[in-house]
């Protein structure tokens, strides 16, 4: 049997190390934990990750870096809002985390950047949102997605446990 390299349908187990291009600094690693596992082709990771796997099979190491455009996109001007303190929850400080649903029901996160007596400012773009963007993958598995994955868009392990991970709104990017 051939080995099963990283395409569309496919569903592949990483282990990854994110930092900023410009200082170095750590954002996210899997390192301790679980491998990272996706569903390949349906926009669950940012467009560049995915992108650099492709035709790629397991054991392999890479490093690449992404864009802003390949990673969260530009910081967006309009993303950022200020709104009368009467319109959020008591006692939200600056750096809390709110979440926002849009009327299609998406669940858009929002951070309080700025506070006074009477407004808070409210930042919409992804906390990485104009950054570049170093990884380094090493790719644990590959295996061909089954069809109820690929019909529902999901993993095996996100469909089993949905009341998880999409409720809080973390299943995707």
């Amino acid at each position: 049997m051939s080995e099963v390299l990283v395409k569309e349908n496919t569903v592949v187990s990483v282990h990854y190390r994110g930092t900023l291009t410009s200082s170095g600094d750590e954002f996210d690693s899997s390192e301790g934990k679980e491998p990272l596992t996706f569903l390949v082709g349906f926009q669950q990771m940012i467009p560049g990750f995915e992108a650099n796997l492709m035709d790629k099979g397991v054991g392999e190491k890479l490093k690449f870096e992404l864009s802003p455009e390949e990673a969260y996109g530009q910081r967006e001007s309009q993303a950022v809002q200020v709104v009368p303190i009467n319109q959020l929850p008591d006692g939200v400080k600056v750096g809390d985390r709110l979440a926002l649903q849009a009327p299609d029901g998406q669940v858009i996160p929002i951070r309080v950047t700025e506070k006074n007596e009477e407004t808070a400012t409210l930042d919409m773009n992804h906390e990485l949102a104009g950054e570049s963007l170093t990884f380094e993958v090493e790719i644990i598995e590959v295996r061909q997605a089954n069809d109820e994955e690929i019909s529902s868009g999901m993993t095996i392990d996100q469909l089993s446990s949905t009341s998880d991970c999409c409720a809080s709104g973390t299943c995707s990017n």
